[in-house]
């Protein structure tokens, strides 16, 4: 088969990495990829979001399967564009990947449906928002941006005062731009935060392995949100009881509620989850592999996931065993010194060779490209993650800290907590 997969970051050659050890993968292209992805792939400087573009490459390049790694262009509804020539792509129609495009909307298909999540509250202009906030006496309280925002347009405001501040970001100023056009307020869930991704084929889920994410750009959680600074699997607070609770009331309901409104969910659905004191709770959906958890998860997988995405295409799910590892993973993130805000490019990476030979240590590339010299230089904020693979998780994250010192870049920066929630 020749396979393109589209999406530049991390998550992509997590993706090209486990689909290239498919016996059916004669030939991947990456659209646009990056420096390490150009290892397994061929990368095709075709923008993600230039749907017309894709297909045509698809269609003259005889692609028998197209995998869908980022967001923006599903919301574009380049599944809808690439079916109607007849290409075969895996991921949701623009109708289904509104599950994440919209924040309204999502609260409101659990609202509907009776899936737990949070308690909420929709605005659609800056005032209204804060009126609410001026007599809302319960604090801290969340700020959400309806649309997609790179991970970062969720604001948890400590008082009256940054809450009224947070809405001027989202709604006056735009900090998150068309995202910001609606918000969602919500109330303050405490409690450990979980990502479980699934495979869906319109009617059949079959979850993966829990991951747990850090979003702060520091560690002890301090600093901006980012997209994502690494990330463990599996999450040891994701209890049997949990996992039960959630497939009684989260995992299949959200399927079934899809497709009672006429939006058929095919593809990855990630369920961002919060273990209460009150149970498991939606905090959100996204509607494609987390980044950076597709680097944790992917790795724990055991056989084809060519098999597995062609059985969601075809509505044959239910037909498909999926197993996973008994082991873990960490993902540490080494990123560009400036990072969520403003930093450089053009810093050349040492190091990388070490990796080249173990089993157990990853290097995934999100931000990376080569100089005319042809050594990889950064090209991103996040620039690498780097993942080790054992048999228990402290003896991953133990690996992944001997070893990841051994990459160096100017303005390197990393957390140094990551899985030690």
């Amino acid at each position: 088969m020749k396979i393109l997969v589209v999406g530049s970051g991390g998550r992509e050659h997590a993706i090209v990495w486990k689909l290239a050890q498919s016996p059916k993968a004669e030939k991947i292209y990456c659209a646009p990829g990056n420096a390490g992805i150009a290892q397994l792939a061929e990368c095709v400087p075709i923008a993600a979001t230039d749907i017309e573009k894709l297909a045509d490459f698809a269609s003259q390049q005889s692609i028998d399967l197209t995998v869908v790694g980022m967001d923006d262009p599903l919301m574009l509804g380049i599944v809808d564009e690439f079916e109607k020539r007849g290409l075969r792509v895996f991921g949701p129609r623009a109708d289904a990947a509104i599950i994440e495009g919209s924040k309204v909307f999502s609260k409101n298909l659990m609202k509907k449906y009776g899936i737990p999540t949070a308690g909420y509250w929709e605005f659609a202009d800056a005032e209204s928002a804060k009126n609410f906030l001026k007599r809302h006496k319960t604090y801290p309280i969340v700020l959400k941006a309806d649309g997609l925002a790179l991970g970062k347009g969720v604001l948890i405001c400590q008082n009256e005062q940054e809450a009224l501040a947070g809405v001027d970001e989202i709604m006056v100023d735009k900090k998150f731009g068309q995202a910001g056009a609606q918000m969602v307020i919500e109330e303050f869930l405490e409690g450990q935060e979980v990502s479980v991704l699934s495979f869906v084929d319109g009617k059949t889920i079959k979850t993966m392995v829990s991951a747990q994410d850090h979003k702060r750009a520091f560690d002890h959680d301090q600093g901006l949100n980012t997209g994502g600074m690494g990330t463990f699997s599996p999450s040891q607070y994701y209890t049997e009881q949990y996992q039960k609770e959630a497939e009684e009331k989260i995992f299949q309901k959200t399927v079934d509620a899809m497709a009672a409104e006429g939006r058929t969910f095919k593809g990855i659905l990630f369920f961002g989850l919060m273990l209460t004191k009150d149970g498991v709770k939606v905090l959100e959906y996204n509607a494609r592999f987390g980044d950076p958890e597709a680097q944790v998860v992917l790795p724990r997988l055991k056989g084809d996931l060519v098999e597995i995405v062609e059985a969601c295409i075809d509505g044959r799910l239910d037909q498909v065993s999926i197993e996973w590892e008994d082991n873990a993973a960490v993902c540490v993130v080494l990123a560009s010194g400036g990072y969520p805000v403003s930093y450089q490019k053009g810093f050349v990476i040492e190091g990388l060779d070490a990796f080249k030979d173990h089993q157990d240590l990853l290097v995934f590339h999100a931000g990376t490209a080569k100089n005319e010299k042809g050594q990889y230089i950064t090209n991103g904020g996040r620039v690498l993650g780097v993942v080790a693979l054992d048999t228990t998780l402290e003896k991953a994250i133990a690996k992944v800290y001997d070893h990841v010192d051994e990459i160096t870049f100017d303005k390197v920066f990393y957390r140094h907590d990551i899985g030690r929630k």
